[in-house]
């Protein structure tokens, strides 16, 4: 599995009714695509849960690595990309991916982005971060929670999708959830 996650950061004054119109009518569109296990569709408006920008940032946790190349190389991202420009596409090795049958309702979402440091045990750190998306799906209150790594960067990802927003720590990034794709029942 892979997670992915790209961000445009929008000018303060930007109008983000236009993000909230593009996330219904876009949205549908990837519902049952190939090899998606989800796609959050996720804004922040400056201000909002501590953002310090306003954001659209969605996040994707694929199947399989055909489903994230085949999605960059459509239709669909090229328009993104003619809307608001190429962004930088941040990508994880998936360690553990948690997702409640509920995942539908969910509301909200938290990340983080976390630096692993130099040398750090990596089994330990995944067999922590895999046990606490466990704990955070079955007694948390998450609906999905997702952990992984990226070697290049050493960056992990830590990603929840909720129904009610938890209380959340100063350097974790939370968003109000568009829409949510999910494959085919």
């Amino acid at each position: 599995m892979i997670a992915m996650q790209y961000s445009f950061t929008l000018p303060a004054d930007y109008d983000m009714s236009i993000i909230d119109r593009r996330i219904r009518d876009k949205g549908p569109l990837l519902d049952g695509f190939p090899n998606l296990g989800f796609k959050a569709y996720l804004s922040a408006r400056k201000g909002e849960f501590g953002s310090r920008d306003s954001l659209y940032a969605p996040f994707y946790l694929w199947q399989k690595p055909e489903g994230a190349s085949d999605f960059l190389c459509g239709p669909g991202f090229e328009t993104l990309t003619d809307a608001f420009g190429r962004p930088q596409v941040k990508t994880w090795i998936v360690w553990q991916a948690e997702i409640s049958p509920d995942i539908a309702s969910a509301r909200f979402a938290t990340g983080d982005i976390l630096h692993t440091e130099p040398y750090a045990p990596l089994a330990d750190i995944r067999r922590a971060e895999s046990v606490a998306a466990e704990a955070d799906l079955a007694t948390g209150g998450a609906l999905a929670s997702v952990s992984g790594f990226e070697p290049t960067s050493w960056t992990r990802v830590r990603f929840r999708l909720w129904r009610e927003l938890p209380e959340i720590g100063e350097n974790t990034q939370a968003y109000r959830v568009g829409h949510l794709s999910l494959p085919q029942p």
